[in-house]
Order: C-alpha cells, then structure tokens, then sequence
C-alpha cells in the first residue's frame, strides 16, 4: 500500500469539497478548482477528512494512488492557503517591475519581456530582483515561475539570470590562459 496515498487529508472548515463520481470540487476562499480523477481511484469523505482508495491492486492502480492523493491535497491547500513561487534575479542591469497585472523583465536583451499571468495568478517584485509569483493552482504557479525563468536561465560562468530562490547552480571554471612552456 503506498504510504502516500493511504494519509488522509483534512480539509479546513472554509473549504468545500464535492464529489460526483469522478470529477470533485474544491471551493476555498482563494478560489475553485475541478479534478477528474481516472477511473481506477476513487475519494470518499467522511466529515472533514477525505481519504483517497484504489479499486484494485494492478500496476496502473497503485501508480495512481500516491499521485491523485497528493493532487488532492494540493487542490484543498492551494483553495485555503494559496501558493507561492520565489525567484532571483541576478547581473548587471537586469531588473523587474509590474505594470498593471503584467510582469515586465529588462534582461540585457534590446526589448522588454513582458509576461501576462494566467487566471489566478499574480505578480509581486522586490528591490526589482525578487519576483514572487502566487495563486491557488500549484501547478499553475509552477510553469508560470518556469517560464519567467526560462527568459534568461542563469549561466554557469558568472551566475547570472534568473532562478528559483535557493536554486544552487553549478559554477565552471573560465579559461584559464595560455601557460607557461
């Protein structure tokens, strides 16, 4: 039995959660979010705690289990608590500001990048280096944030980019010169 996918998950008092076969609901304070689920799990809810079942023991099934619980589970935090990704921005000159809903990025490239956001996701910039990217989809959130990095990844000769805060990125030595005969 995966030890994932048999801990239940509580849902908090302001979260709805409704199940219709296949498809559920969860509706929170920061928003709603819809699943179908395959056909080989199921969820049952007994009071505030939700539990996520397989019907069987086959391989697909208990691929499924540890899998479909934690996009449960992430679907009642993101509709309760909400997301949030942080990245750093790193060199000379490059910088990032917020124009309306939009996020506009100065890398060292001749135009402006400009990123529009998805439903349900907003921007948020520090001392024009910090980018913080919230919303109550996580996986909305997550490709939102890898696409801000993908302007400009950081480089493994002086660092410099865009990357995930706390992201340790591998250093090269550069060269060296001619040496002595």
């Amino acid at each position: 039995m995966s030890r994932i996918g048999r801990s239940p998950i509580t849902v908090p008092a302001k979260v709805q959660v409704t199940i219709n076969g296949a498809k559920i609901v969860v509706k929170g304070p920061k928003g709603e979010l819809s699943r179908d689920l395959p056909p080989n799990v199921s969820v049952a809810q007994e009071g505030e705690i939700l539990s996520v079942n397989r019907r069987d023991d086959t391989r697909p099934s208990r691929q499924l289990h540890g899998l479909c619980r934690t996009l449960v589970a992430n679907m009642v935090e993101g509709v309760s608590q909400g997301f949030q990704r942080r990245l750093e921005i790193q060199g000379v000159g490059y910088r990032a500001a917020v124009q309306g809903r939009n996020l506009v990025l100065n890398m060292g490239y001749s135009h402006q990048v400009q990123i529009v956001p998805p439903d349900g996701v907003q921007f948020a910039v520090e001392n024009n280096t910090n980018v913080i990217v919230t919303g109550y989809d996580k996986e909305i959130v997550g490709n939102t944030a890898a696409r801000i990095r993908a302007v400009r990844p950081p480089e493994p000769y002086k660092g410099k980019g865009i990357r995930y805060s706390g992201e340790a990125v591998r250093r090269k030595a550069g060269k060296t010169g001619k040496g002595k005969k």
